[in-house]
Parts: structure tokens; sequence; C-alpha cells
């Protein structure tokens, strides 16, 4: 081995990337692990130990070819448990080059576990549909905003979807510079221009509201759909809230008394939804099933209602209303609470958005209170402006 000067301290992601020329740091955590830079750029991890009574060096690889310290330390456990086979071994678990295909498979077996099932799901959907097939042989290490944005280029057929692409590749470019896959800083997505997304926004009128609710009651009355079914359309509609916060809510998430719905987790985390009279009269009406903790049971004992789209279909279509989703009923949960002359910040805290934004998209809903308050102030002022000793 060279000549280098040393220290000791835990090998970290920063301490390699601070590491002077002519200089090895060894592991504080684990003797014999180090990480080494020449007079070059390059960083190597190595292991020093005895094999058969004399001192070896067993290099593990080169720092980001696609080694980190996490993986090196690995590698190095293994070494020091058993070198001898150590050196006769393939040098390295890991690829030769990293691909994208590579880095997204470890993504979502390391950071994964950090996430939600559904962003996992909807970034696994994404890499699948539209980034494997394109850029998934392609070098992490050599990504560029050129090739980036000829396939979203490609994917505008479908711009939401393609948007959405875009935001879990970023997050894996993230994830590889702080891995050291990547250099920090080169993630190209952010610069990447997105596809204008044509959001839909339905609502419904006072006079589709009637007709939904005599289908309602016309499907209760001839067991169209069952209870349960009803139940969690009714909440639906009362509460504003997401469809899977009702199909999985527990009785121990509510508190009757305090008029409140406490979920521990949901799409933005932990969320407090306040309960009108119409939503705790639905609740009131629900039995509680010995062995079931769900508000809107299934047909599994101690299982909830898994899937509602064939009941609504079947409610909507009766009603008249064969373009309405079930989402949109927290959109008109939304616009009338607006043109009621509830705030935005408010709303939003009821429907759980994290950010202003998401409730932005209601403001134009408060045209009619505007135009009351317009109309109300231009009376007062009309009445000022006549003259003295007029009627």
């Amino acid at each position: 081995m060279p000549t280098a000067t040393s220290n000791r301290r835990r090998i970290t992601l920063t301490v390699v990337q601070n590491l002077a020329p002519n200089s090895i740091v060894w592991d504080a955590d684990l003797k014999g692990f180090c990480a080494r830079r020449q007079s070059g750029t390059t960083v190597s991890y190595l292991v020093k130990t005895r094999v058969a009574g004399r001192i070896r060096w067993i290099a593990i690889g080169r720092h980001g070819q696609p080694w980190t310290p996490e993986t090196a330390r690995k590698r190095a456990l293994k070494i020091l448990a058993d070198p001898l086979a150590a050196e006769t071994a393939a040098p390295s678990p890991l690829p030769a080059v990293m691909t994208v295909a590579d880095a997204a498979q470890q993504f979502f077996a390391t950071h994964g576990r950090k996430l939600k099932p559904r962003t996992i799901e909807g970034y696994q959907r994404h890499h699948r549909i539209y980034i494997m097939p394109a850029l998934g042989r392609e070098p992490i290490t050599a990504l560029t905003r050129a090739q980036i944005s000829k396939h979203h280029a490609a994917w505008s057929a479908h711009p939401r979807a393609a948007n959405h692409a875009l935001a879990y590749l970023s997050k894996l470019l993230n994830w590889a510079e702080a891995q050291g896959y990547r250099p920090e800083g080169s993630n190209p997505v952010p610069r990447i221009e997105r596809y204008h997304e044509n959001r839909r926004e339905r609502f419904l009128t006072s006079e589709e509201l009637g007709r939904l609710g005599t289908a309602l009651v016309q499907a209760d009355t001839e067991c169209l759909v069952s209870p349960s079914a009803l139940a969690a359309i009714r909440l639906l509609i009362f509460t504003g809230a997401r469809l899977n916060e009702i199909l999985t809510l527990k009785w121990s998430y509510v508190d009757l008394e305090r008029r409140m719905i406490f979920l521990p987790d949901s799409k933005t985390g932990q969320k407090p939804i306040i309960l009108n009279d119409a939503a705790l009269e639905v609740l009131a009406a629900r039995p509680r099933l010995v062995g079931n903790p769900y508000v809107i049971t299934g047909h599994r004992d101690g299982a909830s209602l898994v899937n509602l789209q064939k009941p609504w279909r079947a409610i909507r279509a009766k009603a008249g209303l064969d373009d309405v989703r079930l989402h949109d009923l927290r959109h008109t949960f939304a616009s009338i609470a607006v043109a009621s002359g509830g705030s935005l910040p408010i709303l939003g805290r009821q429907l759980g958005h994290s950010q202003p934004q998401t409730t932005q998209r209601y403001a134009h809903l408060a045209d009619d209170p505007v135009r009351q308050l317009t109309e109300t102030t231009g009376q007062t002022l009309a009445q000022a402006l006549k003259p003295l000793g007029s009627p």
C-alpha cells in the first residue's frame, strides 16, 4: 500500500466526499474497513485483514461505481467474517455499471420502507409503464436532461401520468445522489418543463344533488346496494373525505361526543375530520359488529368494504349522473362550502390538504359571496352619493 495519512471515524458519505488526496480513513465501528483516496479524485473501499496468517488488502470497489459507504460496509462485514472465501468469490454483489433499473430496485428495497404503500404502488406503476421501457437500461450516472426531456415529450398523450412519472424519476435521482451514485446537485428533472394539466373539476348542482338523494332513497328501498355502500356514499357527501379514508374508517377513530373523526394516518398524515349533523346521523345508524372494527363493513367477517365502484355505478345510473365519479363528491362538498362563505384555509383543514395551492382551485367558486358583497357595497355607496334632501 502506498504511504498515506490516516485517521479513524465512522465512514459516511460526507467523510468520503471530503477525503483529501493521499488519505485513508479507517472506520471507527468496523475494524479493518477503510476508504482511501490516492492522488486522483477516486475513492476506493478496502478491507485489511489476515488470511492464512498473512496481512491481506482486499478491494471492495470504487465509490459511486456503484459502492456507497453503507453497501461497502456490508460487503466488508462479509469479508471479515470469511476472508478466504472473499478472495475467491466475485468481488461485488452489485452490477459493474448501475442502470436506472438497478437503482430503482435498490430504491424500492431500501427507501421504499419509509413511504406509504399507495405511494410505493404509484411509483412502481410509473416505473414499469413510463421509465423502464425507455430509460431502464441507461446508466444512472449518465442520465441527462436531454434524454429525460426526449422521453417526456413522447408521453404527451398522457400528460398527467407523464408528470407523475417525472416526479417519481426526480425522487429516484435525488436518492441516487444521496447514495453517491450521482454527483450532488446533478438531478436534471427540476429543470424540465411539465405538461399543463387540465384538472377535471365536476361539481354537482342543487338539482343534481336532489336526483342523487332520490336515487339513494330508492336504492335503499329496493335493496339495490348494501347498507354499507349507502352509508359510505353518504359519508363521502357529508364529510368531503377521501374514499379510502371512509372505507378504512374504524370505530376507534370516531368520537361521537366530540363530533370528530381522528384519522391516525391519511394521504397527508394524521388528520381530524369535523362531523356535521348529517354525518353524525349516518354514523349513529351504523351497527357495530362484534369482531369487526370497521364502520363500513364488508361481506367477510372482520373486514371492511373493499370496492364501492360497482354500487356507485348502479346509484349514479339511477340518478342519471353517469359522468360523476366518487371523488367528485369531495369536490362538491368543497364547492358548496366555499359558495356558502367558507374560507379556503379552513376548508383546506377539513379536506386535509397539505398545500394551500391544492385548496386554491376552489377559489373561483366564491363568486356568489363576492358578488353579494359587491352589490351590498354598491348600494351603500349609491345611497351615500344621493343629493342632500333627496329620498
